[in-house]
């Protein structure tokens, strides 16, 4: 990981910074990319404020990054939000609205911006996270299940842009995510279906040590680890 360069966007919440913390330890230079500024202590971390919904301003960001660290060797997108309904016919198009922005048009617009860069690398790496709700959607969950659908698809479109490169695009699947706030905050609730932010962080670290081969257009299950 020593050297590498790998831009985190979303990296201001909980899975950011657990993400962002684990690959500066390990070595890696990481721009740490959110929608607001953020307060980063230690060695390693570069903070960028970006907003991802602006396709021009993504890619010049995107330029400034590899003109400044010379190379892009990975790009773990974290944006994330959810809404829900309490049945089908409850559904507020609103909440789709401001899915499709978060979920689906910043990972268009940071992906479009980067992939050359990915290409380029010899290891470059591409993850999202997911949901199992993406493939096995509930009525109270269609909007941010499509949302999370249309992701995975557009991931599995860039692992055949990389296809044939010693890059990959991976799509790593959680059921929910966990943070010690959370256990401290209710100590008594179930969490076997949950996967540890530092455990994501430990999944994303690994992406390197795997050939691109093993990884491009995967879906990797981290639900309860």
């Amino acid at each position: 990981m020593s050297g590498r360069v790998i831009v985190v966007t979303g990296a201001g919440g909980p899975a950011g910074r657990a993400v962002v913390r684990r690959l500066a330890a390990d070595g890696a230079r990481v721009v740490a990319a959110d929608v607001r500024p953020q307060h980063w202590d230690g060695p390693n971390v570069f903070p960028a404020v970006i907003d991802l919904l602006d396709a021009d301003g993504t890619r010049a960001w995107a330029d400034g990054v590899a003109a400044e660290h010379g190379a892009v060797d990975g790009l773990i997108h974290l944006v994330g939000g959810w809404r829900g309904a309490e049945s089908f016919a409850d559904t507020d198009l609103a909440d789709w609205a401001l899915l499709h922005d978060l979920l689906i048009r910043t990972l268009q617009h940071a992906t479009l911006a980067f992939h050359q860069r990915l290409r380029r690398s010899p290891a470059g790496r591409f993850a999202i996270v997911s949901q199992p709700a993406a493939r096995r959607p509930t009525q109270g969950d269609a909007v941010y299940a499509t949302a999370k659908a249309a992701a995975e698809t557009w991931t599995l479109a860039l692992a055949d842009a990389l296809s044939g490169t010693s890059a990959a695009a991976t799509i790593l699947v959680v059921e929910a995510l966990l943070t010690d706030a959370m256990r401290r905050e209710a100590p008594d609730a179930d969490y076997s279906r949950h996967t540890h932010v530092d455990d994501l962080a430990d999944a994303v670290a690994a992406l390197w040590n795997r050939p691109a081969d093993e990884l491009n257009g995967r879906r990797l299950d981290l639900t309860g680890s």
